[in-house]
């Protein structure tokens, strides 16, 4: 704070914090009821924050972490392209160039808008949401098969979308000329300008209410808490350098090779530092990730070890210092593609959780999903436009060092809610054959990894998948003893003798009436070892459907035999069975 910083007492600072957090939910309801796709509405795939006048943000609704980094790269580059004193109140501008703004890949919009009190420029009210397409090779525009950033879609700098209250025609006319889904890209940001202009009215009634320096002042009150205590932990860490890393092996990646992303984080009074510049190269094909995306990782993994209900704001980045090398897999070159950035940010976590795991009980986690992404979309007779059957796929999560893990969930700073069945089968032309958790798909160990879960659709008409992340080579891995979690796959006709197993070099594969498509997502790494894992507890996950009894007794060496309806322990056979496996080991 400066010398004419106005002093706000603590009380203040609390109603103003509860104040912005308010807002940003009300801002986040209000894109969510007013979304047109199923990607915004259903799926939850957006965001929205308050920020300063210099790009900092003050509070975001926390739906999606990577957004903390998004946000402040979107508004420093409008205001790069946009002076502050050209910005009016009803303005908004839109951005989603991954390397002329801040967008994680082009699909994700900004919408942007000043808010302005008394004449000057307070800060911006702003939302990210994901559009069901915006061109580029695939229906939904993300694709395993992109070489460069120009096969993700139509790319925007900073530009005016509303001026002073009203639609610029030509971008209105550019963006719906440029999507296949031209309505649903068009309502979804008439809710993003609806959402940022209520929160915009709403800080500005607040600034009136307290006056734009008294709300200033405690917004940058609030952010330097929640550095202070973050610092504070860190201080508590012992002083050293800690290395972690974690691979990505998907069939998309060139010669099968995996990605390894490293990271040596460096402990030191109340700093901690992350320097990812032993990552491998950057990769032709899109699992490549900008630089302000991985600085929100580093925010996030402290969020998670020091305190998860830390609010999201400034003092999350501040309490970071990260050094990434140009040209890896985390700091590409233009114009390298990166629509399959979330796989990548989800390796980098458990990168650096691998190197705090040394430290800190609460880093050891086993691997969680990588993700089996991809597109459905449909053709109809007499449309002009595949209806884009977009989901966001989940997966599960690992295993920890004192709990068992989350089955059928986002993972890390992935988020966003799976679609439901009622709303996929009274919007497109499938049905919903099979919806249900995987057995056995949890790696087995003293605590079980999540259990990924299978979808089966049956096409009612003509449509295509579009691969984007393709198979996984790799299973999630164990901790600690701990066993992989199932791989996963995407295959069309399972069983039959047209069975065929998607890869991302697939592309767009046709699909025909009655053709079924099962997408099995990946299970979740277990952790410490399966034979630790009480009796009981593995007779409960077979007793659930978790683990069938062949799996309890190849991998915890727990022997269950029926008992009219259910299951039950044969206790002899188990320590008959547990020293086998343990002297097999040996």
């Amino acid at each position: 704070m400066t010398e004419t910083t106005p002093s706000v007492d603590p009380i203040t600072v609390e109603v103003i914090s509860q104040s912005l957090g308010g807002i940003v939910q009300e801002m986040q309801n209000s894109l969510f009821c007013t979304g047109y796709s199923t990607i915004v509405r259903e799926s939850r795939d957006a965001s929205c924050a308050i920020l300063d006048s210099e790009g900092r943000v003050l509070s975001q609704f926390t739906v999606l972490p990577l957004h903390l980094g998004a946000f402040p790269a979107c508004v420093q580059s409008l205001l790069a392209f946009y002076p502050a004193d050209t910005l009016k109140p009803g303005d908004a501008f839109i951005v989603n160039h991954p390397y002329y703004g801040g967008s994680p890949h082009a699909p994700d919009m900004a919408l942007i808008a000043p808010i302005i009190v008394d004449g000057r420029l307070f800060g911006f009210s702003a939302s990210i949401a994901h559009k069901s397409d915006i061109g580029g090779m695939v229906p939904g525009s993300s694709s395993g098969l992109a070489r460069e950033i120009f096969h993700e879609g139509i790319l925007l700098p900073p530009v005016k979308f509303v001026d002073e209250g009203r639609t610029v025609p030509e971008v209105d006319t550019i963006l719906r000329a440029n999507s296949r889904t031209p309505e649903l890209v068009l309502g979804d940001l008439g809710g993003q300008v609806g959402c940022t202009a209520l929160g915009a009215t709403r800080v500005a009634d607040l600034c009136h209410k307290y006056g734009a320096d008294v709300v200033a002042a405690a917004a940058e009150r609030l952010y330097l808490l929640t550095e202070q205590r973050i610092r504070a932990a860190v201080a508590q860490w012992p002083d050293g350098v800690y290395s972690g890393s974690a691979a990505l092996h998907s069939d998309g990646l060139e010669d099968n090779q995996p990605i390894t992303i490293r990271v040596t984080v460096t402990v030191k009074g109340d700093q901690a530092s992350f320097d990812w510049s032993r990552t491998d190269d950057q990769v032709a094909g899109p699992y490549n990730i900008r630089p302000p995306l991985v600085r929100a990782v580093c925010s996030y993994v402290l969020k998670c070890l020091v305190d998860p209900d830390l609010p999201s704001n400034e003092g999350l980045t501040l309490a970071v210092e990260s050094t990434t090398r140009p040209g890896s897999v985390v700091d590409p070159h233009f114009p390298a593609p990166v629509n399959t950035y979330m796989p990548i940010a989800n390796v980098a976590v458990e990168a650096a959780l691998d190197a705090f795991a040394e430290i800190l009980p609460l880093a050891r986690i086993a691997e969680s999903s990588r993700g089996i992404s991809g597109t459905i979309s449909h053709f109809e007779d007499g449309g002009r436009f595949p209806r884009v059957q977009y989901e966001l796929p989940a997966g599960a999560i690992g295993a920890r060092a004192d709990g068992d893990g989350v089955s059928a969930s986002k993972a890390h700073v992935a988020n966003g809610t799976i679609t439901p069945i009622e709303i996929i089968e009274s919007e497109f032309p499938v049905e919903l054959v099979s919806f249900e958790l995987v057995p056995d798909s949890g790696g087995a160990g003293r605590y079980r990894g999540g259990l990924a879960y299978v979808r089966e659709y049956r096409m009612l008409g003509d449509g295509q998948f579009s691969s984007r992340v393709g198979q996984m080579l790799s299973s999630p891995v164990g901790r600690n003893g701990g066993r992989p979690g199932s791989p996963g796959a995407t295959v069309v006709n399972p069983g039959t003798p047209q069975e065929h197993v998607i890869l991302s070099r697939d592309g767009n594969y046709r699909l025909y009436p009655g053709d079924v498509i099962r997408r099995e997502m990946t299970g979740a790494g277990g952790y410490g070892d399966p034979l630790d894992r009480p009796a009981e507890e593995v007779l409960d996950d077979v007793l659930d459907g978790y683990v069938t009894p062949r799996g309890a007794r190849e991998s915890y060496g727990v022997v269950v035999v029926p008992d009219g309806p259910g299951w039950v322990i044969d206790h002899a056979a188990t320590k008959k069975e547990r020293q086998r496996a343990a002297a097999f080991r040996r």
